[in-house]
């Protein structure tokens, strides 16, 4: 009788065991697709021009490159004194050591460049949801 017990016992177990790991399983698919989609599924892509203003390097613990466009045209821009103009900006985080040489070097000049776009931001990535990845142009 003694070993009916055991068996029981170990069979009640065997299935906690298998429930415990399938739900391990799952948590684990759950959480390594929202990563996936947050941090490396690019959500858009494409070309923005204009002038660059700055290409820099900074950050505390990542160091990162940075850069900002300034296009050509005027937004309406919304201000605690009330609607107003001012210029399309397009901040972005670069990847590459070449590209941001070549951004660093030419500050001021006219750029074609193309980007990424990602939901989230990650620390040793940049500081903005658009990845620079390719300069096109430059005049």
């Amino acid at each position: 009788m003694d070993t009916a017990n055991n068996t029981e016992n170990k069979k009640s177990g065997g299935i906690l065991g298998k429930i415990m790991g399938w739900a391990l399983v799952i948590v684990l698919l759950i959480g390594g697709g929202y990563t996936y989609y947050r941090y490396y599924f690019v959500f858009g892509e494409g070309v923005k021009s204009g002038y660059l203003n700055y290409a820099v390097k900074k950050g505390n613990l990542f160091k990162t490159y940075e850069g900002k466009l300034i296009q050509e045209g005027f937004g309406s821009a919304k201000t605690k004194t009330g609607p107003g103009i001012s210029s399309n900006e397009f901040e972005f985080s670069i990847e590459n050591d070449s590209i941001f040489k070549i951004l660093e070097l030419n500050s001021g000049k006219y750029f074609d460049l193309h980007y990424k776009e990602f939901h989230g931001t990650l620390p040793w990535r940049g500081h903005t949801r658009y990845i620079v990845d390719q300069v096109i142009n430059m005049k």
